[in-house]
């Protein structure tokens, strides 16, 4: 599957931003579809993931509540709702998916899109 997000820009803190990766393929619905982000010189770290048919999903303590990730497999999308943001979210964001593993872990993710950078003005 090849990801592609988007949706990344300039935004004050406070404010709102909804990323979204586009997955091309007929297998979509059978990943477990991730958020990543990667501040620069920080390690990257894992967001939140849903389960294939979205019915589960897992954000990271630091997020939950803010940040709110969801598909629709029949349009082979995956979004990241964003809100209140802190300076601190301020990154490159990827979206990946997996065939195998636990929703909590940021681990076995088979494939990746191409970051875009959220930024968050104080």
């Amino acid at each position: 599957v090849q990801l592609q997000a988007s949706g990344g820009g300039l935004v004050q803190a406070g404010g709102s931003q909804r990323l979204s990766c586009a997955a091309s393929g007929r297998t979509f619905s059978s990943y477990v579809m991730g958020w990543f982000r990667q501040a620069p010189g920080k390690e990257r770290e894992f967001v939140a993931a849903i389960s294939q048919s979205g019915g589960r999903t897992y954000h990271v303590d630091s997020m939950r509540g803010r940040f709110t990730i969801s598909r629709d497999n029949a349009k082979n999308m995956v979004y990241l709702q964003m809100n209140s943001l802190k300076p601190d979210d301020t990154a490159a964001y990827y979206c990946a998916g997996k065939r195998f593993g636990s929703l909590s872990s940021g681990s076995a993710y088979e494939y990746w899109g191409q970051g875009t950078q959220v930024t968050v003005s104080s």
